[in-house]
């Protein structure tokens, strides 16, 4: 074997597919892939969708059994964790005292869920996070018919595991201090339609409401908002996450919102690359520095590291792509939509089956489709384009013409 040693430093969907990429590419040096959780490393969209509901498991969606790692010889350290980097050694110290020397290093160490958001009592029992397998396995275990369930933030994760709590018959709050539930990432229209489809399944909202503290009352949980007050079994804490950045910065590597990486992946150490959430990576497309955080960019930049750790010329130039299932609801995003961006509704909003798009000064910025499938592609290949909204909103012209010109 090569003495070319790569060591993956995170165990998520990023770093595993980085691995696993090395080997599809004809990679023949050691690979070591070193993970935090004790768990293989898997894939996080179903933790607040079908794992919560309890229609998927672990294995369903675990991205490689331990026999693939051996098979295709490599070395995965689970329940492991990065104390320091030796950059000038090309050495990595882990947190039981061993060290490891590499040539190439891969930084994929994920984000972490924010634990408190300055709110009192956010470490009494029965407050939880949902971040990893052990989060979601011991939420779903509570949650019961009837349980009252808390959810502070409107975000993704709050918006998702309201609606698989929901769906397992849980009485759900949603208390955020946003004024619509994902309006600031999708906009006012799309917003209120969730809202409402939430709202018709049972969930009950406190928006713009700001929570101060939890305590613990004699049998239940109450959640305090100014003069607002709620009890509650169970309060799910959903108000973001954040990059896990300490070894990196602590090494000398520069680091901003995340760690700070070329259109290759590489970060201002040529012999580092960072994926995944902490990766704060030049968009060739969007001309600009972007962090993402969401599946589709896990898997991509994984795989990008890997071409350039092998030494192909390729670059960081997708448009962002996530998605989410909620309800009956089930949408693709494709773009990069901004404040101020003019929306454009294809279709019926109330029939459930519709297409979204954003335009900036005339031109598609970004584009959804909700409840209409196979046609995400076309949408990727519309951003950009200067359309005029008329032929955008008209169903008589079909996806296919417009993505042609015609």
């Amino acid at each position: 074997m090569s003495e070319a040693p790569v060591i993956i430093i995170g165990g998520g969907l990023a770093g595993a597919t980085a691995a696993s990429e090395l080997r599809e590419r004809g990679y023949v040096g050691a690979v070591t892939l070193i993970a935090g959780e004790e768990h293989l490393p898997y894939e996080r969209p179903p933790l607040s969708k079908d794992f919560l509901q309890g229609s998927s498991e672990l294995p369903d969606f675990t991205v490689h059994d331990a026999q693939w790692y051996a098979e295709h010889d490599i070395d995965l350290l689970l329940g492991t964790r990065v104390e320091a980097i030796d950059r000038t050694a090309k050495r990595v110290t882990l947190d039981g005292g061993g060290t490891l020397d590499y040539v190439q290093l891969v930084l994929a160490t994920g984000s972490r869920a924010n634990p408190s958001g300055g709110i009192a009592g956010a470490d009494l029992p029965g407050v939880r996070v949902l971040r990893t397998i052990d989060d979601a396995r011991a939420l779903r275990e509570d949650l019961k018919e009837g349980t009252r369930l808390v959810i502070v933030g409107s975000g993704w994760i709050g918006m998702e595991a309201a609606a698989s709590a929901r769906q397992q018959g849980a009485e759900v709050t949603v208390i955020s201090p946003s004024r619509i539930p994902l309006g600031n990432v999708l906009g006012e229209p799309f917003g209120n339609h969730l809202t409402r489809m939430h709202q018709e399944a049972g969930v009950q909202f406190e928006l713009a409401t700001h929570v101060d503290r939890i305590e613990r009352g004699a049998d239940q949980l109450v959640v305090h908002a100014g003069s607002w007050q709620t009890g509650a079994d169970l309060v799910l804490l959903a108000i973001g996450a954040s990059p896990h950045l300490e070894v990196a910065a602590a090494s000398g590597i520069e680091t901003d919102h995340g760690v700070v990486v070329d259109a290759s992946l590489r970060s201002s150490d040529p012999d580092v690359l960072a994926v995944g959430d902490i990766a704060q990576a030049f968009n060739t497309t969007l001309r600009r520095q972007l962090r993402v955080e969401h599946w589709d960019n896990a898997i991509r930049q994984g795989k990008l590291a890997a071409a350039t750790l092998t030494g192909a010329d390729e670059q960081y130039d997708w448009l962002p792509y996530f998605f989410t299932d909620q309800f009956e609801l089930g949408m693709e995003y494709v773009g990069d939509r901004q404040d101020g961006d003019a929306d454009v509704v294809r279709g019926d909003m109330d029939e459930g089956e519709f297409i979204m798009f954003w335009l900036r000064e005339g031109r598609i910025t970004a584009a959804m489709n909700v409840n209409i499938w196979d046609v995400n592609d076309t949408l990727r290949s519309l951003v950009g384009q200067r359309i005029d909204p008329e032929r955008l909103q008209d169903t008589s012209i079909e996806l296919g013409q417009l993505a042609a010109g015609q």
